[in-house]
């Protein structure tokens, strides 16, 4: 299959990475309960969006050239850091806003905010140094060193990376909005939801942050 070698173990490697707890599961996770699946859904192909980036970066040499620039990588790192603890913070202030419509309707999301949530998955996403990292350090044991097809083999391995991803976040969302409905109804617990998950964020923006080539 190109210059790729050992394609088998990479679909595990990468099933057990996609399954791993972090920002873009966390974010898919914390929609599908606040908003339900749709919402879920919407924010995994967000994500999605951004994994295939990496995948086309990676594959024409950006990802190689962001992580061998120290500038480069820490302006990314604290964007992405920055990002999600913008997103945990107004989640947490939120919380502590009485609105006058009562619970939220899970049945539906606005045109509005589908944009909204397709552009906050791609961004922590693409902005996730880890992600970076492992596009130059994993991805490479599974290419041909002599080979001839590099850039498709990388294209290639990371579309896989975009699809498994894209896969293990529906499923996550779709679980986790079942317990939509049940939030809905329990003002209450919907603002204790939105503070665990704000403050999730906030904790996974400081570790970014902190996060080390």
């Amino acid at each position: 299959m190109l210059d790729i070698i050992h394609f088998p173990l990479f679909l595990i490697s990468v099933f057990l990475l996609c399954i791993t707890p972090g920002p873009d599961l966390a974010y898919v996770i914390g929609q599908s309960v606040a908003n339900g699946r749709r919402s879920g859904v919407i924010s995994a192909s967000g994500v999605a969006l951004g994994s295939c980036t990496h995948a086309l970066a990676s594959a024409i040499g950006l990802t190689a050239l962001i992580t061998a620039s120290p500038m480069l990588f820490t302006a990314i790192k604290y964007i992405g850091a920055a990002y999600l603890i913008y997103l945990g913070g107004k989640m947490v202030w939120e919380t502590f806003i009485v609105k006058p419509q009562g619970c939220r309707s899970q049945t539906q999301v606005p045109r509005s905010n589908t944009r909204n949530l397709l552009v906050r998955g791609f961004i922590i996403s693409i902005t996730n140094p880890k992600v970076l990292l492992f596009f130059i350090s994993f991805f490479p044991q599974f290419v041909v060193v002599e080979g001839n097809y590099h850039a498709s083999s990388f294209l290639l391995l990371g579309l896989t990376y975009a699809v498994i991803g894209l896969i293990t976040d529906v499923t996550f969302a779709l679980l986790a909005g079942g317990a939509a409905s049940a939030v809905s109804r329990n003002i209450t617990l919907q603002k204790l939801l939105d503070r665990i998950v704000g403050m999730t964020f906030i904790g996974l923006g400081i570790r970014l942050a902190l996060t080390r080539r």
